[in-house]
């Protein structure tokens, strides 16, 4: 549970903005989308592996 206090002389938009950074830095929402679908580890896998490669690919050959 996240808990803002507002501080003296605080307006709410900055405890408001302050709330959602705490929100966003939890990952909740984040985990929330990843759930909405399952998806089978293989393909999971394999996403992270053509992502890799990609990386490699585009980045790799920079300290050549």
């Amino acid at each position: 549970m996240i808990i803002v206090q507002i501080k003296d002389n605080e307006t709410v938009d900055r405890a408001l903005k302050r709330f959602k950074k705490k929100f966003e830095r939890t990952g909740v929402l984040k985990e929330l989308r990843r759930r909405t679908f399952f998806q089978k580890p293989s393909i999971t896998k394999r996403k992270l592996k053509q992502k890799a490669v990609y990386k490699l690919a585009t980045y790799g050959t920079e300290n050549e």
